[in-house]
């Protein structure tokens, strides 16, 4: 694996870290985001899910950005990478996408529907982000599993992305996004959904660390190489590390819903995220597309790869500044009083 490093081209290394960057930053924010529609499920009260809903109107779209990011990065700096898994993925590609529009539909509609016609949108509302959240923990799934090329083209089925593991990733995930959710709405909220969203993080902190052990040790059964990775190439290190980083998180966590700290765990949720994101990206290593595409054999010419890297240091930096201050202007809680006032 240290080999790898030298071996690769650091133009096509940029281009991979900045495309995993665009992944981690969708991830975890729109991830929150659907995590919210998916909790909407859990609240019947209409006066509290209209407060769900009102602390992510103001960012939703934005956080959206990222994956616009991601997926022309992916076209630009891995064209084989792109055509290889648009043509094993397309049904969850695209089930994605439609489950994304729905629910953007749906918090724009919902806000001028009438009672009853709102409660339709809300449940569309929640369908969209399950469905979503599924469909992106099945996409990494099958990312890890591996998508059958030769040549660089796909040779694969159309439906051998399913499989108990990707269809388990897509579950956890959307558990995930909602554990999330639940630590947003301890931050932006106050009163009884507050409290209701602290009795939940804890639940679906659990679920979501149970998840995260099920998926790392069935990761570990794939792939010969990714067992490699955290086992032999560096002895036992790396396993130990990724144990005790968990562990201590969930205890930091356990800690501040316990001292009933509004923002920290929200801090330690994309800890655990981004963290999680880490571990696949090393496990992978070398591989853009496992089983056989490395970064370098899938990245694009380096001309190309040093122009798209110019446009990206300006436009990630500058999304950057736009959604931190995006959050400022509508930082603090959201309160039934400012519901009624819209």
């Amino acid at each position: 694996m240290i080999d790898a490093v030298f071996t690769t081209n650091w133009l096509s290394l940029a281009a991979a870290a900045t495309l995993a960057f665009a992944v981690l930053m969708y991830v975890l924010l729109d991830g929150t985001d659907l995590g919210v529609g998916v909790l909407l499920i859990a609240e019947r009260d209409p006066k509290r899910r209209e407060l769900m809903v009102d602390t992510i109107l103001p960012v939703w779209d934005g956080n959206e950005t990222w994956i616009v990011l991601g997926g022309g990065g992916l076209i630009a700096m891995f064209p084989i990478v792109y055509g290889a898994l648009l043509s094993a993925m397309y049904p969850v590609i695209f089930c994605m996408l439609f489950a994304l529009i729905f629910r953007g539909v749906a918090i724009e509609f919902r806000g001028e529907a009438g009672q009853n016609a709102k409660t339709g949108w809300e449940w569309i509302m929640l369908a969209g982000s399950f469905a979503a959240a599924f469909c992106q923990g099945v996409l990494v799934g099958s990312l890890v599993q591996g998508i059958r090329t030769e040549g660089g083209t796909y040779h694969g089925g159309i439906w051998d992305w399913v499989s108990p593991f990707t269809l388990f990733c897509g579950v956890a995930l959307a558990g995930g996004y909602a554990w999330l959710a639940t630590c947003w709405l301890m931050w932006r909220t106050e009163g009884r959904l507050q409290q209701r969203a602290r009795r939940a993080s804890i639940v679906l902190a659990a679920t979501t660390a149970m998840s995260t052990a099920c998926v790392s040790i069935w990761t570990l059964q794939l792939n010969a190489m990714y067992a490699s990775h955290w086992v032999n190439d560096f002895g036992r290190a790396p396993l130990i590390t990724a144990i005790a980083v968990y562990a201590l998180l969930g205890a930091c966590f356990l800690l501040v819903v316990i001292a009933k700290r509004p923002f920290l765990p929200l801090v330690i949720a994309l800890g655990w995220f981004t963290f999680s994101l880490v571990c696949v990206f090393f496990t992978i290593f070398p591989l853009v597309l496992p089983p056989s595409i490395t970064i370098q054999a899938g990245s694009s010419p380096p001309h190309t790869l040093a122009f798209v890297l110019s446009g990206a240091s300006v436009l990630v930096p500058a999304i950057l500044i736009y959604s931190t201050f995006a959050f400022w202007v509508f930082r603090g809680k959201v309160s039934s009083a400012s519901v009624e006032g819209q």
